[in-house]
């Protein structure tokens, strides 16, 4: 059974998104980071996708300077791209790769941090790189039992 595709909010018929589709032009990777989840794709691509469905596992826990990101694109279970959390880059997405891991059990989930042109100062992309690090690989984690 073919699983739908999402791009900025909308279903797109059978077919992966546009190149490009959910970024525009000029868009620079600021930041990646690659580390195994104890959870399968799935598990994780609902957490990524609704993160506030379970409340009693409360993992998306923002600063005074985040807002909540939208999903902008989504290819179930192996692809969510979120919106940016902060207003000081409202350019910035965040790509969340999530292909199954070597043992089947788990997930090899990768962040990417894509932003349009010119990239932040290094101080700003330091603070960014660690806030999704921490909401991703520290508390996302946490709450799946590892």
């Amino acid at each position: 059974m073919e699983r739908p595709v999402h791009c900025l909010g909308r279903e797109v018929a059978g077919a992966p998104c546009a190149a490009g589709s959910a970024y525009g032009a000029g868009v620079i990777e600021v930041g990646a980071r690659r580390r195994n989840q104890p959870a399968p794709p799935h598990v994780l691509y609902a957490a990524l996708t609704t993160p506030d469905r379970d409340p009693a596992r409360n993992w998306l826990l923002l600063l005074a300077d985040e807002r909540r990101p939208a999903v902008v694109e989504a290819e179930e279970p192996g692809l969510v791209v979120w919106s940016s959390l902060w207003p000081r880059r409202p350019d910035a997405r965040i790509r969340f790769e999530l292909p199954a891991d070597a043992s089947g059990q788990g997930t090899d989930l990768r962040w990417v941090l894509l932003v349009d042109e010119p990239p932040p100062d290094a101080s700003l992309l330091g603070h960014l790189r660690r806030r999704v690090n921490e909401l991703v690989n520290a508390n996302l984690r946490y709450t799946l039992g590892q």
